[in-house]
């Protein structure tokens, strides 16, 4: 009888947990959701992120608020994400560096596969070379010379230990066998008003970050990190034909949301991002920034943490290899 009872009483907790947790995927969502960008605000991911949350927060229903935590490389924000409820209102926006390189360089209090669950890959764009308008090298090429001859190693602006474009420097280093001192920043958007200000020499930076510089003529590009050109900077020549062949990297980015978000949630998110990403207004914003849209094949969560382990594995044995460490 005693075990009949006990029987019957699980089963009804697990009911009730079912139906709970379907009613609040039913009613998802019903107040704001908040996305953790963890750059400064007027950066290349705020940009992309302010682009989707417009459409996305029509598909929801809700308001899309963006809270720019810096620091860290980006690791502060995404450390805030995990720690948030597992209820779909606190989305980790992120990308190579933040959910990737950062568990290479930081002693985190999280793990970045095993406490976040992926919701969907986002567009993504090659880095791009570029340096200030002092730098007397109008070429790739002579760029490389320049550099190589200077007394002292060029500087490089980049988003923190583990950023995208610290990352892309060390790929740099590694490819061209120059030496660079790294000046890190909040985010990128700051980095590149110092290079525009002609304090640091170069960055290795997003191309959606630098381009509307390069186009005002405030700073000079000299190559994309891609196998070919990219749409919105036709002129700007790839490094395999500028004279650094091989040297191709991509910043891809996406969304993550605390381990154990109901599934059906994950399933919204996924929906309105997919949803905004097909939309060809955004599709127009997003290319304008150099922006590159993933494959459809490529827009299930099942398919970004597949990437993210895929990035990990290629990506560590290098940062661990540079011994960048940040404690």
């Amino acid at each position: 009888m005693r075990r009949t009872v006990f029987a019957a009483w699980i089963a009804t907790l697990a009911l009730s947990g079912f139906l709970v947790g379907s009613a609040r995927a039913d009613n998802y969502p019903s107040r704001p959701i908040t996305v953790i960008v963890p750059f400064a605000a007027g950066g290349p991911s705020d940009a992309m992120m302010r682009i989707l949350g417009e459409h996305m927060k029509t598909t929801l229903g809700e308001a899309i608020l963006i809270e720019n935590v810096t620091g860290a490389g980006g690791s502060i924000g995404v450390g805030r994400a995990v720690r948030s409820p597992a209820d779909g209102y606190t989305i980790s926006f992120g990308h190579l560096g933040t959910h990737v390189a950062n568990g290479a360089v930081y002693k985190l209090g999280y793990d970045l596969v095993a406490d976040l669950d992926p919701v969907v890959l986002l567009p993504s764009n090659p880095m791009i070379i570029v340096s200030k308008n002092a730098v007397p090298a109008k070429s790739l090429k002579e760029l490389l010379a320049w550099l190589k001859a200077k007394p002292t190693p060029p500087t490089a602006g980049t988003a923190g230990a583990g950023s995208g474009s610290h990352i892309a420097g060390l790929y740099f280093e590694n490819v061209s066998g120059i030496k660079l001192q790294y000046v890190p920043y909040r985010g990128t958007a700051p980095a590149l008003t110092d290079l525009v200000a002609g304090q640091i020499d170069i960055i290795v930076d997003q191309t959606s970050n630098s381009i509307s510089q390069v186009r005002a003529g405030t700073i000079r590009a000299y190559a994309v990190t891609a196998d070919k050109r990219v749409d919105s900077a036709p002129e700007i020549p790839t490094t395999d034909e500028a004279g650094l062949p091989g040297f191709h990297m991509t910043l891809w980015s996406g969304f993550w949301v605390p381990k154990d978000t109901p599934k059906d949630i994950v399933a919204k998110l996924n929906a309105a991002a997919v949803e905004a990403l097909g939309d060809p207004g955004v599709q127009k914003k997003l290319g304008d920034l150099g922006l590159d849209m993933p494959a459809k094949d490529q827009l299930t969560p099942a398919a970004l943490g597949v990437w993210q382990k895929a990035e990990i594995a290629k990506w560590w044995p290098m940062i661990k290899a540079a011994n960048v460490k940040v404690e």
